[in-house]
């Protein structure tokens, strides 16, 4: 395996530090290393925030996303922010529901209306960061649907589980079908 780095960005609120965690659980789960970090500005929601992981099978030195291989956008300031920060041929994921304008010419894009489909979906946006990662899990294959669905059972709050599995089934099929 190749090692694999993400860079999760977005507004405070939007549980991307959840996702990162859940992400990197989820590597765990299948005995992979894992370095997961975080940073958010100082307002607890709405400034930036961002989630890295590392994924690797080999031990991994040092702990910071440098360059990401991938990069998820759930805002328009994080596109802004960290859209040119991306490898040669990496891959985007933008949240096409709060970015409207965004061009990267060095990685593959891919619009997902993140946002909108858990509002229409499932009435709640908060499983936003849910549909998301499993919607970057699937694009990636970095881990299987199991461990991602382990992890984020793990992870949510109790009594949470049923809408949250149905995020996690939007976003796989979404990513599968488009």
């Amino acid at each position: 395996m190749k090692r694999w780095k993400f860079r999760l960005s977005g507004s405070g609120g939007q549980g991307l530090i959840t996702a990162g965690i859940i992400l990197g659980e989820a590597a765990v789960i299948e005995g992979k290393e894992v370095v997961q970090s975080q940073s958010y500005g100082p307002e607890a929601r709405g400034g930036a925030s961002k989630a890295e992981v590392i994924i690797d099978d080999k031990k991994i030195n040092y702990p910071k996303v440098v360059i990401p291989e991938v990069l998820l956008a759930m805002s328009q300031e994080a596109a802004d922010k960290y859209g040119t920060e991306i490898e040669d041929n990496g891959l985007i994921i933008i949240d096409s529901s709060m970015v409207n304008n965004f061009k990267n010419d060095k990685a593959k894009i891919v619009n997902i209306p993140i946002t909108k489909l858990a509002k229409e979906e499932i009435g709640k946006t908060f499983v936003a960061n849910i549909i998301a990662i499993s919607a970057l899990v699937n694009l990636t294959k970095v881990v299987s649907f199991d461990s991602l669905k382990q992890a984020v059972l793990n992870r949510i709050p109790k009594g949470t589980e049923d809408i949250n599995l149905k995020a996690l089934e939007i976003g796989w099929k979404w990513a599968q079908s488009n």
